[in-house]
Parts: structure tokens; sequence; C-alpha cells
């Protein structure tokens, strides 16, 4: 396994990585946030600012019909001739003018104005030459504090060229102007706050996908680095051997095969060693890359488990231990080569963690909806603090018997999590540890046992 040093550099490694995702996100989000708020606000202004114009347009559009139809009916009078009593100049109430009062200055100056107290700005002598000189005037002022709106339009009488000035009360007008700035503001404020907050939490989810993504990136990026460390530190020691027989060959080159028998021996042995862990390399690699794919058919996985059985009865007997396989029917839909894999492994397993004369037991059984395998060895069982690492690649418990590649296990997690079930291990109370393996049984669902995956199940490929 990879010294402390270099497991203590990767964690700090991946520290420091998990702090840069961290901080990157936190941009991302605020990023998100402020462009909707930012996004939001000037629409806002826009939809604003064009109410605002076509509301002050409207209600202008109003003031100023209504200055123009007190302006005609003034206009008629004139034009007729008025008598010793004047024009009617004062306020009045109802119809097109109303609510205005007007002001009639001939030609020589003389003023016909309401009979009610005026500022002494009026009538607007600005507007009175303008419209002398343009023939109609228009402006809007503020008078004693009051906001009016003021038509100055020429019109020609028996006397000469008078100018009809009619006057016009803004308060109402403004006021109404206030309270849709009032409210556009203030909504404008809940609407951007709402907006914001509504951006945080979307962008709080939209950021689940990268932040998933991204911790994916990084296990990925980690499990490589373990496999590279745990790889090479597999492959150096059967490596290390061969090349210490070799030079022994070499120093000995003279002396016949029987004497130097032992380097070829070593040689032999881990050269085995050496393919048994680059098939279970390429195979795990495959099954990483998706590449590999498992026959879809009905299987029966007490034939399999006798099957599997059968094959492990010499390195059985060579570790001086019986197997004893006790299958009834459970058929499952998968692919027999990888299942009869899964077994195998299982066996090997128990067998080399068995003591001599000890006993390996297979069962299999169909029920609840569910095919079961369970596997039992006789040995020390496994400690506490190994059972949530057994299915670990390259995890390779202390005291472990020499021989694997701690990859077997892995392999068998892999090949029954894409079987759709699941694989676990404990201790059996009166010695020695149980693996137990638990499908779908082609004749029904596995009920209970079918969401979510096994605490002790590795992850796929």
């Amino acid at each position: 396994m990879p010294d402390e040093s270099s497991g203590a550099g990767h964690e700090a490694s991946e520290r420091e990585a998990s702090e840069r995702e961290a901080r990157l996100v936190r941009r991302v989000r605020w990023r998100l946030v402020i462009w909707s708020g930012g996004t939001t606000l000037l629409v806002l202004l826009a939809l604003g600012i064009a109410i605002y114009v076509a509301v002050t347009n409207t209600l202008a559009d109003t003031g100023v019909s209504q200055l123009n139809d007190r302006a005609s009916q003034l206009t008629e009078v004139v034009e007729r001739g008025f008598g010793p009593g004047g024009p009617p100049t004062d306020f009045i109430f109802g119809g097109g003018g109303s609510g205005t009062f007007a002001f009639l200055v001939s030609d020589d100056g003389s003023v016909f104005g309401p009979n009610v107290t005026v500022p002494d700005a009026l009538p607007d002598r600005d507007g009175i030459a303008a419209a002398r000189l343009n023939g109609r005037d228009v402006r809007e002022l503020d008078v004693a504090g009051v906001p009016i709106r003021i038509l100055s339009q020429s019109v020609t009488d028996q006397a000469g060229t008078s100018v009809i000035q009619i006057v016009q009360d803004r308060t109402s007008e403004q006021r109404t102007l206030d309270v849709l700035v009032f409210v556009l503001f203030l909504g404008g404020i809940v609407v951007l706050l709402v907006a914001v907050g509504v951006g945080a939490v979307y962008a709080q989810r939209a950021l689940v996908p990268i932040r998933e993504s991204l911790a994916v990136q990084r296990q990925s990026l980690r499990r490589q680095r373990e496999f590279a460390a745990d790889a090479s530190h597999e492959l150096r020691t059967p490596l290390t051997v061969i090349r210490a027989s070799v030079e022994h060959l070499k120093r000995n080159r003279d002396k016949p095969v029987a004497e130097v028998g032992a380097a070829l021996e070593d040689i032999d042995a881990e050269a085995s060693q050496l393919t048994n862990l680059v098939e279970d390399l390429l195979l795990l690699a495959r099954s990483d890359s998706g590449v590999i794919e498992l026959a879809r058919q009905p299987v029966d996985l007490g034939d399999v488990a006798a099957d599997a059985g059968t094959l492990m009865v010499t390195p059985a007997a060579a570790h001086h231990v019986s197997v004893v396989v006790d299958p009834e029917p459970a058929m499952v839909v998968g692919d027999s080569k990888r299942l009869r894999q899964v077994v195998t492994i299982l066996l090997d397993n128990a067998i080399r963690h068995s003591p001599s004369g000890g006993t390996v037991t297979a069962r299999v059984r169909a029920e609840g909806g569910r095919a079961s395998l369970v596997v039992e060895d006789e040995g020390p069982g496994i400690r506490p603090e190994d059972l949530p690492r057994v299915f670990d690649r390259f995890y390779r418990a202390p005291g472990a018997p020499s021989g694997g590649t701690g990859l077997g296990l892995a392999i068998a997690g892999w090949i029954v999590t894409h079987h759709g079930g699941r694989i676990g291990v404990s201790n059996r109370l009166e010695g020695g540890a149980r693996f137990t393996v638990e499908m779908p049984s082609l004749r029904g669902p596995m009920g209970p046992f079918a969401a979510g995956p096994h605490p002790a199940a590795p992850e796929a490929g």
C-alpha cells in the first residue's frame, strides 16, 4: 500500500482541490445571482420608464384637450364680440374645459380675467409673447407652489389681435404621477429582492450538477491515483522477486538446472501472480470504461454454484479444505460466465482463509422474490474495522493470506451490482466469515431488497 507521507500528500492535495472547487462554485453562484438581479433591474427600469412616460403623455394629452376645448369656446365668443361684461373667463364646471379659467389680453394691453384673486404671475407674459409670435404656446409652470398648464393662443377680433390664455391646475395630475413613481419604485424593489432570492435558490439548484460533477471528477482522480499507487505496489513485489531470481540465475549460469530450480519456480510463481493481477486490472479497467457487456439470459444460480464448486475441489484439496455446495434451483437473469466468476472468487477467498481441515460451504436458495448465494468459511473472520473496506480495490487486511491481489472481491462486487443485486459480508457467531449475494429472482421482484445499494457493495465502474 502507499506510504503514509504519500497518503498525507494526497489528502492535502484533495483538500486544496476541494477548496478551489468551493471557491469556484461560490463565484459562479454569485455571478448567476448578479446576472439574474441585474437583468431584472434593467427590465424593471425599462418597464418603469415606459409606464411613466405613457401615463405622463396620457395625462398631458387629456389636460391639453381640456385647454383646447376652453380655448375654442372663448375664441368663438371673442370672434362674435362680447358685451360690456367682458368675455367668460371664470372657472367653469363640467364639459370639455372643466376646471380651467382664462385671461383675454387685447391688442392694446387690456386684460380681462376671472373674478377671483389670482397670483401676480398670471397672466403669463412670456406665454402671451410666444403666442403673438407663433400663434400658439403651451407650457407648464409652478406658480405660488401650484403646478399649472397654460395654453396661450392668438385670436383676431374686431379690435385687432388678442391673446387668449387658458390656465389649468395640474395638482391632481402631478399627485397621480408622484404616486405612480412611488408604486413603481417600491414595487421594483420588492420584485428585485424576490428576483435575487429566487435567482439565488435556482443558482443553488443549478450548481448541484456542477458540484456533483466536480465531486465525481475529484473522486475519479483520487481513485486513479490510488489505483496507480496500489497497482504499482502490487506489481513491485513480484517484479522484485523475478529480478532477484534472474540475478541468481545469471550468477549461477554454469550450474545444472536442478541446482537453480528454486529460482525458476519463484519466477514461475511470480509470473503467474503477475498474469492474474494484469487480468484483474484489465477487467476492472474495461468495467470502468463501460466496454464490458453482460449477457442477459435465464440462468440457474444453483447450477452455476455447483459448477464453480467442482472447479474449486482441486485448489481446496491443496489447502486441505473441503468444499460443500448445497444448491437449490434459483433462476435469475444474467451472465452465467460472470456469475460463475463471482462464486469462484468467493470460494477461493473462503478457501484461502480457512484453516487446514476446515470446510467451506456454499448455499443457493430462492425465496421471497430473490435468489441468494451464501458462502461461509471456518476461518478467523474479519475484523470489524475491516468490514467496510472488504470490497475496496487492492484492500488486503493485515494478516491476510499471501497469493491474493486484493482485486477479486472488488470484481465480484462489480459483477453483482451490475446484475441488479447486492453483496455483503458479516462474521458468523460460531467463527468465520459469511458472504451473501442477493439477486432478483426470475420469478418475482426482489421485494425489500430491490431499492438502494448495499452498504458493502463497491461502486460501479
